[in-house]
């Protein structure tokens, strides 16, 4: 191939890399050749709490929190603990996101994700000092999902390419806070709350999410035919602190007040990419390209202020319904480069030229107990509406929840939950040069056992 064969070729690679479709906030290609940013959270936004048992009531325990999952929903409300007990969680999903491309419907697409990972582990100790009582606890709470998995073709009208365009974009990962938390209960009705978390990489972890981000096809020019493959990995690590807020009011016997507020904060992120560029022809190998860069960089997450109230009221000692509201300031979430470049991670624009409204979620579930010989067997229902940021405003998240558990005399507790949660038309600053939009459908199970060690 003679020189002016390979520069058309390269031109062409180029001009794939500025006009095909994205995959996130800006084009696919350009974010191979680029560093912007955008954070693709594929689970809710709005983690406020974990455990079986609340996510069994819809969501709604910021006044009931009278577990170990307190710490997550309102520390305020651990000072109920009667005695010192250790729980873990585990999380089952599956997630499936119907991809529509308006301007090009031979992308669209149908994506599932199946993820079993461990939700939320505490060990909690009550003890009392100077005629108050208090409790101290150790937790470790998952708090985004970053697994997705999408594959795609875009056809295109392009001299030299023999083939429509093959897409794949993988994401992996998780972000887990690692809390410390006290409450101390104020005489006659009042409890407060705080918890320490450190949300970030943990030992466990080499990284907390990765995104591979892959091109493929076929080119011929001047005769010569050959394949390109266009690949980018991007890892980062986080880390920073922040204060969960809490506190608990028996108003009366039969309703109880709780309010939480997490504070905001500014997080450390490693960012790697590694990108390649490799292309062979079949007819002139002397001509192949293959060329690989590794780049890092020192940038800032700052993560917005949220805060919640709920409410409680207990029919009687069996029957008790709540209803929770929580509020996210998700205007003033953004991702600060190494250039100072500050952008919104929902939109990968400038932070000038977005337009993010904040998110306040509802709430509300009920639990009932039967109680039979040695043991407690609870039902458990709610629902809830639960927003996600996007450009303009925000996206529409419905949901309900059925839960159920047994407690035995012995003071092993286990619960079970299921939740559905779906979305129509959402996502749209995700590809929105291209009229794109999803409709999701997630479903979750969660179960945890509670040990109680009297």
């Amino acid at each position: 191939m003679n020189i002016y064969g390979l520069q058309s070729i390269c031109v062409i690679i180029i001009y794939l890399f500025i006009q095909l479709p994205p995959v996130n906030a800006q084009n696919f290609a350009h974010q191979l050749t680029s560093n912007l940013f955008r954070m693709e959270i594929s689970s809710s936004l709005n983690p406020v709490g974990s455990g079986a048992r609340a996510m069994g009531m819809g969501g709604a325990f910021i006044a009931v929190a009278d577990d170990a999952t307190a710490a997550s929903w309102n520390p305020g409300g651990l000072i109920q603990l009667d005695a010192p007990e250790t729980s873990f969680v585990i999380n089952y999903t599956n997630r499936k996101e119907g991809n529509d491309f308006l301007l090009h419907k031979e992308s669209n697409n149908r994506s599932f994700v199946d993820d079993f990972v461990l939700n939320y582990f505490s060990i909690a100790y009550p003890f009392n000092m100077n005629s108050y009582e208090m409790v101290v606890s150790l937790n470790l709470q998952r708090l985004y999902d970053f697994n997705r998995d999408w594959q795609f073709i875009f056809d295109h009208n392009t001299p030299g390419f023999t083939s429509p365009v093959q897409y794949n974009y993988h994401q992996t990962g998780n972000i887990y806070a690692l809390g410390l938390a006290y409450s101390i209960h104020i005489p006659p009705d009042f409890s407060f709350g705080l918890t320490l978390n450190y949300n970030g990489k943990l030992a466990f972890q080499n990284k907390n999410w990765e995104q591979q981000y892959k091109q493929s096809g076929s080119i011929s020019l001047n005769g010569i035919s050959g394949v390109f493959q266009n690949t980018k990995n991007e890892e980062y690590s986080l880390k920073g602190l922040n204060l969960n807020l809490g506190f608990l009011w028996h108003i009366t016997e039969s309703w109880t007040l709780g309010g939480v507020l997490k504070t905001p904060y500014k997080a450390d992120i490693d960012h790697q990419v590694q990108t390649s560029l490799k292309i062979t022809y079949s007819d002139s190998p002397t001509n192949n390209i293959h060329q690989r860069s590794i780049q890092e960089y020192d940038e800032k997450l700052r993560m917005p202020l949220s805060y919640g109230l709920g409410v409680a009221y207990a029919f009687s000692d069996k029957f008790t319904f709540s209803f929770d509201i929580y509020r996210t300031h998700w205007n003033n979430f953004e991702f600060e480069h190494e250039n100072g470049l500050r952008t919104s991670p929902i939109t990968g624009k400038n932070i000038n030229s977005t337009t993010i409204r904040p998110t306040t979620w509802f709430r509300m579930g009920g639990e009932y107990e039967f109680y039979r010989k040695n043991m407690v067997i609870p039902v458990r229902a709610g629902i809830f509406y639960d927003p996600s940021p996007d450009k303009n405003a925000p996206d529409d998240f419905y949901g309900f929840s059925l839960g159920g558990g047994l407690a035995l005399e012995s003071g092993i507790v286990f619960d079970l939950a299921y939740q559905f949660r779906t979305g129509n038309n959402v996502e749209g600053a995700m590809l929105e040069n291209h009229d794109f939009s999803q409709d999701v459908r997630e479903h979750k199970v969660y179960g945890s056992v509670i040990y109680y060690l009297r």
